[in-house]
């Protein structure tokens, strides 16, 4: 079975730091090194993303039309990304699909059911 490349659902599992850079983008345009220390900061430093691992995976979300670049203004080599509205719908598609994995493991008694 083919799954549809401009179906949310076909993306799924979202590897963790495809969801952590979409997270850190979420909100306007960054470069890559604002990303990376976004992603530090949003994990609280549990998550450290290394250069070559984040333009992997930027090539890779660009090629998968979840993230689109814009030239810097202010200089020329510098590049800028930011979320698509696919990119977007995928990462609450991942956002739901965490959600409910959470729900099971609560469930099952893996986690504490509080907040």
């Amino acid at each position: 079975m083919t799954k549809n490349p401009s179906d949310p659902q076909a993306l799924l599992p979202l590897p963790p730091v495809t969801f952590h850079i979409l997270a850190a983008v979420a909100d306007g345009d960054r470069h890559g090194y604002a990303i990376i220390q976004d992603v530090a900061a949003r994990t609280g430093g549990q998550l450290k993303i290394q250069a070559g691992t984040l333009y992997r995976s930027i090539q890779r979300m660009l090629e998968q039309g979840l993230v689109a670049e814009s030239p810097a203004e202010d200089e020329e080599r510098r590049r800028y990304y930011h979320i698509t509205p696919f990119g977007r719908a995928v990462a609450q598609a991942e956002a739901r699909r965490l959600a409910r994995m959470v729900k099971l493991a609560r469930a099952a008694g893996f986690v504490p059911g509080g907040a």
